[in-house]
């Protein structure tokens, strides 16, 4: 099949990779010539593991293409799938800008049949307001079928998520399109979920609301356990065997961030809002998320009074392992929060070098440590859990190990004599 993906962001481009290594041809648009150039040299602006080699192998055989020229290209394909960017607002609601001018071009555009797929998060409505609209413009019915397919895409492991899908799903208003949208993803053995349009951008927002309620469930859940001086781990245990439950998103910390969980609990409880509805468990999700860092911040200056001019380390600043994502970042708004108390910060990340003002970005894990009062775990990474921690000792001038990710075993850093600081451990 012969599919226009427009927009070559994060989930444009994975999944026109992935796409093409199905087999079709697959043609990504974007306006950003830069972004383009740089693709079509084989260099990707994004990390993800094994989506470089993946796109030189589909480019190498033909099946991958990148260009800027949106219209020709909307127009040339008959399936035509929308991955464009749909930003918060400063009042939570997303920003359909981008998606307002794909709809355009594509009613300027239509000569013949098309399948239109938003990939984009939607709130609850849009793909029915994008076929009224393309109506009202003058497009006949009979020339276009609007289908909403959520991603559930987690960074770091995107390309796993596509070959190895726990469902998809499509929201459409009839039945033309079905059997081209079952040929579109035909490896793994998933379970397809049709549903109505506005159904399918409710099932990504309530995936999202719900994981996210998960993790300030098992952040305060670690709060409780540190009033009764009870582990969080055995906790954790306990839930991650029942089988209700499950064992993912369970893990206390700083909180969840990335680009996805708090922009759409920002645009879901916007959109209820809208009709009315109060959302008082997606209130209280975001409020103990955002308390997360102060609650950190509060161990710290327990241990170390008088936080200002001390120098403190934090290691990790991406959302999360596995990605140099900085969007929503804890870790970012924790070093932000520092710098605002007269912290000296240093900061070394394995993926991105922090470029912040008031705050010294190094290459070296252990060199970022030397002279510091305090060190901050911020994101998971794996080297942190095999840290050499007699070279940690040697080099700071402190002992204090705040771990906000509940990462580290806490035992082996206090055998080092270090001071182990942890929430429900």
């Amino acid at each position: 099949m012969r599919i226009c993906v427009v927009g070559a962001g994060y989930v444009g481009i994975t999944t026109a990779t992935a796409l093409a290594d199905f087999g079709h041809e697959v043609l990504c648009v974007d306006r950003e010539h830069s972004k383009i150039d740089s693709l079509t040299q084989g260099k990707v602006p994004i990390y993800e593991p094994g989506l470089e080699e993946l796109i030189n192998k589909n480019f190498q055989k033909d099946r991958l293409h990148f260009s800027s020229h949106v219209e020709e290209s909307i127009r040339d394909y008959p399936i035509i799938l929308i991955a464009v960017g749909t930003p918060s607002k400063e009042d939570g609601s997303s920003n359909l800008s981008f998606i307002n001018q794909v709809v355009k071009i594509i009613a300027s555009n239509i000569k013949d049949y098309k399948i239109i797929i938003t990939k984009s998060t939607v709130p609850p409505g849009t793909n029915e307001w994008i076929h009224q609209t393309l109506v009202e413009m003058g497009i006949a019915e009979e020339l276009f079928d609007i289908v909403s397919n959520p991603e559930f895409l987690r960074e770091g492991t995107a390309l796993w998520d596509i070959y190895h899908p726990n469902k998809l799903v499509f929201g459409t208003k009839t039945d033309r399109p079905i059997k081209v949208l079952k040929k579109l993803y035909k490896r793994g053995n998933a379970p397809f979920i049709f549903t109505s349009l506005t159904g399918a951008e409710l099932i990504k927002y309530a995936s999202n609301a719900f994981l996210a309620t998960k993790i300030s469930f098992a952040n305060e859940m670690a709060r409780i356990c540190d009033v009764y001086e009870v582990n969080y781990t055995d906790i954790y245990k306990g839930l991650a065997t029942d089988p209700r439950i499950g064992r993912h998103f369970l893990n206390a910390g700083l909180g969840f961030g990335g680009s996805c969980l708090p922009k759409d609990l920002s645009s879901l409880k916007h959109s209820a809002l809208r009709q009315n509805v109060e959302t008082k468990l997606l209130d209280a999700v975001m409020e103990i998320n955002d308390t997360q860092i102060e609650l950190y911040l509060s161990k710290l200056s327990m241990a170390l009074p008088d936080l200002a001019d001390k120098q403190i380390t934090v290691w990790g600043v991406t959302y999360k392992p596995g990605t140099d994502d900085l969007r929503s970042s804890p870790a970012i708004a924790l070093i932000k929060q520092l710098v605002q108390m007269g912290c000296r910060v240093h900061t070394y990340d394995p993926m991105v070098h922090l470029e912040l003002s008031d705050v010294s970005s190094y290459i070296d894990q252990y060199e970022s440590v030397t002279n510091s009062d305090a060190l901050i775990i911020a994101t998971e990474w794996d080297q942190f859990h095999k840290c050499n921690w007699s070279e940690v000792v040697s080099r700071m001038k402190g002992s204090i190990i705040l771990d906000a990710r509940n990462c580290i075993d806490g035992k082996t850093v206090r055998r080092h004599g270090l001071h182990y600081l942890g929430v429900g451990k």
